[in-house]
């Protein structure tokens, strides 16, 4: 079990990679014409086409974007389907439409370890089973969000349970990495549970009656707010204006994203759509575009409906240390977490495997560490 751990953990290392990243600066917001006088840049500053890691911008660290066309199940929650030709374990290219990341019966991310920095994961299509060191457990999905503070350190695992033998499991989800400032980075783990049914969302209505609607997962929208993130999360000060909005154009709608403060970092994915233009800049599909976020930024779509993720928040401006699953600010304290982790298996594992799925009718629900229960159906 020891090795299989740590061969776990070095494909995890190698699979995210590592970095070092510097505070981010932002670009100057107005140039001069020939004449002299102080011209309003565009608010588009960057347009880069995305992969299935999305870059970011500090306090956010990347945003993997799943999208996995899995089939029916096969009764025991994995594939109907042949895994020849896979490279079970670590299979990130798709096949026949899906992958299965580090799973190998079942599609998914077995337990894994986490310090320094927050995951948000957000469900459109499928479910997620989660299970971690600390007891807590967990299925969600179907617009559901899952807000996870490592703090100190914590092991988790995400495995997506293919529950329909009937028909096809479609899966799609976002899963954001939130950074923690250096004096937050040893709090307590944290485990919270966003319902979709209880995320707010603002509609708008176009003059054409189209509409775009907008869920505000995280942050504020005029008076739209976001339920509470957890209490040591960058997010928690309302003053660092994190936010993380979804929003959705039908075909012929648009409408213009407030402002934000001036130093704050704002990142638009473009994930779903043909037809978008922000401020008259036509912007190609699947692309992430830098903005001014002290700027109101117009969204108009054409013939196609658009979808669009939004990150901003104001930068920590700390150095940044990553190696694979931790996040801290030195070398020394990436030693650290490597040695702790070793050391104590972060409150080591009480699940009967690490590829842990709950059972198969066991609905939607969200059981805490101190033994409190949700349950969503």
């Amino acid at each position: 079990m020891n090795s299989e751990r740590r061969n776990f953990l070095q494909q995890l290392s190698l699979g995210i990679g590592s970095v070092i990243a510097l505070p981010f600066v932002s670009a100057a917001r107005y140039m001069k014409d020939i004449t002299g006088f102080q011209m309003p840049v565009h608010p588009v500053t960057e347009v880069e086409p995305l992969g299935f890691q999305w870059e970011t911008s500090d306090p956010f660290l990347f945003c993997a974007h799943h999208e996995d066309h899995f089939p029916r199940g096969n009764g025991q929650m994995g594939p109907a389907a042949s895994l020849k030709g896979r490279s079970l374990g670590d299979d990130f290219i798709i096949k026949d439409g899906f992958r299965m990341y580090h799973g190998k019966k079942v599609p998914g991310f077995p337990g894994h370890p986490h310090r320094g920095f927050e995951t948000v994961t957000i469900v459109r299509k499928g479910v997620v089973d989660h299970a971690d060191s600390l007891g807590a457990a967990g299925r969600y999905g179907y617009g559901d969000v899952q807000w996870m503070t490592a703090g100190e350190g914590v092991q988790h695992s995400e495995m997506f349970p293919l529950l329909r033998d009937d028909q096809d499991n479609p899966l799609e989800l976002f899963q954001v990495w939130l950074n923690l400032p250096a004096k937050s980075k040893m709090v307590k783990p944290h485990f919270k549970m966003l319902w979709g049914d209880r995320i707010p969302k603002f509609t708008h209505t176009n003059a054409d009656d189209k509409k775009t609607t907008v869920e505000i997962i995280a942050g504020a929208l005029g008076v739209h707010k976001a339920p509470a993130p957890p209490p040591n999360s960058w997010a928690a000060d309302p003053d660092n204006e994190v936010a993380i909005f979804n929003i959705k154009l039908e075909r012929g709608a648009s409408w213009t994203l407030p402002k934000a403060s001036p130093g704050i970092n704002r990142t638009l994915y473009y994930y779903e759509g043909d037809t978008l233009s922000i401020d008259g800049k036509r912007i190609p599909n699947y692309n992430r575009v830098e903005v001014h976020a002290d700027r109101d930024v117009r969204l108009e779509n054409g013939m196609d409906g658009a979808s669009i993720l939004v990150l901003q928040g104001r930068p920590i401006g700390e150095k940044v240390m990553q190696y694979g699953p931790f996040v801290m600010n030195t070398k020394e304290e990436i030693k650290q977490a490597f040695e702790d982790y070793h050391k104590t298996q972060f409150g080591g594992w009480p699940w009967p495997s690490r590829a842990h799925v709950h059972e198969k009718d066991a609905g939607r629900f969200a059981l805490h560490s101190n033994g409190r229960k949700e349950v969503k159906g």
